[in-house]
C-alpha cells in the first residue's frame, strides 16, 4: 500500500470521529431539558389588609420619650415655684 492509502484511512477514522462529536452536540442540543427543582418557599407573604383611603392620614404613633429597651417612659410633672 501505498502513503496515499494510510492517508486517507486516517482521514476517514478522523472524520468518523468529527461526524460522532457533531451528532453528540446536535442530540444533546436537541434534547427536552430536565424539569427544573421546585423552589423553596423561605418567606410568606403576608395577606393584604383592607385597602386603606387615600384621603384619611396615616395613623401615627404617640411620640414620646422612650427608654433604650423600648419601653414607654412616663414624663415626670414639673411643679413650678413662684
Amino acid at each position: 500500500m501505498s502513503g496515499d492509502w494510510w492517508l486517507f484511512i486516517f482521514l476517514m477514522v478522523v472524520m468518523k470521529a468529527l461526524i460522532a462529536y457533531l451528532a453528540g452536540v446536535v442530540w444533546y442540543a436537541c434534547k427536552a431539558p430536565d424539569p427544573p427543582e421546585p423552589a423553596l418557599n423561605l418567606a410568606v407573604e403576608p395577606e393584604p389588609g383592607p385597602p386603606r383611603c387615600p384621603w384619611q392620614p396615616l395613623r401615627r404613633r404617640p411620640s414620646g420619650p422612650r427608654s433604650p429597651h423600648g419601653r414607654r417612659v412616663s414624663r415626670a410633672t414639673r411643679t413650678w415655684h413662684a
